[in-house]
């Protein structure tokens, strides 16, 4: 068995397969409010509202469903069909996050797909790539905007 460049060894994507995906959407759910959310604008939150979405990382045999509501990221449960579903593998993702390869690129190679509301899609794609910064920046784990963030979060509860 060889396995491609870059990808999740299919004894950990096995383990990883069995585990509950509940949890897993909850901690990306958490992280897209800490990293993301804020970064979008009123309209691209407005747009995202009540929508679902289902980030499927093919090597790894991982999903995280999630939904848009009040401005906010939510973990839902896999069990309705999202309105949209983005699959690539766990070094692609990575690969996007990082701001080192462009979406359109992956997609017209195969290495990324978009199932579902081809609008919404357009409109997640699009409100990605207006994000100046990489979503992996060490920048953002500076204690001070860490803490400012959260602080922003406890105001909110």
């Amino acid at each position: 068995m060889s396995l491609l460049p870059r990808q999740v060894p299919p004894p950990i994507a096995y383990v990883l397969s069995k585990m509950p995906s509940y949890p897993g959407s909850f901690i990306f759910a958490a992280s897209l409010n800490f990293f993301v959310i804020n970064l979008f604008s009123k309209d691209v939150k407005h747009a995202l509202e009540g929508k679902r979405l289902r980030i499927c990382i093919r090597d790894a045999r991982l999903n995280f469903d999630f939904l848009v509501s009040n401005g906010h990221f939510f973990a839902s449960e896999n069990k309705l069909t999202p309105d949209l579903c983005i699959t690539a593998s766990a070094y692609d993702f990575s690969l996007l996050a990082r701001k080192k390869v462009d979406p359109d690129t992956l997609f017209f190679n195969r290495r990324l797909s978009m199932e579902g509301d081809t609008e919404l899609g357009i409109l997640v794609k699009n409100s990605l790539d207006a994000i100046e910064t990489s979503v992996l920046d060490l920048q953002f784990l500076k204690p001070s905007i860490v803490f400012g963030q959260l602080k922003k979060i406890v105001e909110r509860i």
